[in-house]
């Protein structure tokens, strides 16, 4: 199947998602005070959570840049801010965020950035927000139980669940960069023995695939090794990159002037929905982001009609709107970045 036909039934599969979603969500409510509500914010607010949502996609422009400029690669900020926009588009249309980096480095090359450092750069760009991610889940588990027993069952078996999963992944990926022979060879005979059993068909080029992505992780280590302090500030750019978007929700919730909850206490609780979704294999946890928001925040809101309200506008302006706008960059990257002209052999 064509990479277009791919992206059209994603996006199909997108739109799908959502309008059973929504559907699920607004089936038995009357929308008549949701829309009262929604026609009463003050547009400041949209706005500044939309420069808060632009802000965090461009936080990641800047890790990109500065990255690649750690490489000796000179590469303008307004290139970086589109393979931002793009791997996010990307991500959000394909299960488990699978299209983004893809993609990205499909735009990275067309602008004479080669494959195996655009590959490296956006692993270690994932490295980083894994690590981040499990940060705050393990300080919101640790020290935040207060605020977890708070919630739900449900929701508190979301957080474990999407917490343990991000903690696996942060340690396998370092596993595979700071122990990358060793991991080489147990990978390897891991293969060697699914074919014996059967379990895995012998295909020719799957080990040259394995092969070749050790090797980026080999030099990803040799990267890190050599530039601890870009990892950290990049790191730390990360961490406000993240704060931005989950400080979208207090917007929101300033919005309907409501002041008693706390800037920390939205961050934190979006935080926990963030962690519980990061892994599951649907485009932007749709379908169990609402349902979480819906659960963990309504005793915050207030009232039922508040609450959709919230979950409503939080969502419109940190993933749905985002989408579409990011859809109409990456479609504009896309008419626009041609590939480079190769360089005249001598």
């Amino acid at each position: 199947m064509s990479s277009k036909k791919k992206n059209i039934l994603n996006i199909g599969f997108l739109v799908l998602l959502l309008v059973l979603t929504f559907w699920l969500v607004f089936r038995d409510q009357d929308l008549g005070p949701i829309l009262a509500i929604l026609g009463k914010v003050p547009i400041h607010f949209i706005i500044i959570g939309l420069i808060l949502v632009v802000c965090y996609v461009c936080g990641e422009s800047v890790i990109i840049k500065y990255l690649l400029h750690a490489v000796k690669i000179k590469a303008p900020l307004i290139n970086c801010i589109r393979y931002s926009f793009v791997g996010f588009f990307f991500s959000c249309i394909t299960p488990s965020a699978t299209g983004g980096q893809p993609a990205q480095i499909f735009y990275m090359q067309r602008q004479k950035i080669d494959i195996p450092t655009a590959s490296i750069i956006l692993m270690l760009v994932t490295i980083e927000y894994k690590f981040v991610l499990v940060f705050i889940g393990l300080a919101l588990a640790l020290f935040g139980q207060p605020l977890v027993q708070t919630l739900t069952s449900e929701a508190q078996f979301y957080l474990y669940l999407g917490l343990g999963l991000n903690v696996f992944c942060v340690i396998f990926m370092s596993f595979l960069v700071f122990l990358p022979n060793t991991a080489s060879y147990l990978i390897t005979k891991g293969f060697l023995l699914l074919q014996r059993l059967h379990i895995m068909k012998d295909k020719n080029n799957r080990m040259q695939r394995l092969q070749n992505s050790m090797e980026t992780y080999r030099k990803a280590s040799v990267f890190l090794k050599a530039n601890k302090l870009v990892i950290f500030n990049t790191t730390v750019i990360t961490f406000v990159q993240r704060i931005l978007l989950f400080a979208v929700t207090y917007v929101v919730y300033r919005s309907f002037g409501l002041t008693e909850q706390t800037l920390l206490t939205m961050v934190l609780l979006q935080a926990a929905i963030s962690v519980s979704v990061d892994m599951l294999p649907l485009p932007g946890g749709m379908g169990i982001s609402e349902r979480l928001f819906l659960q963990i925040f309504a005793p915050l809101f207030g009232s039922t009609a508040l609450t959709l309200s919230g979950m409503l506008l939080s969502r419109g302006i940190s993933y749905y709107m985002l989408v579409i706008l990011s859809g109409v960059i990456t479609i504009i990257t896309h008419l626009t970045v041609k590939p480079a002209p190769k360089d005249d052999e001598s």
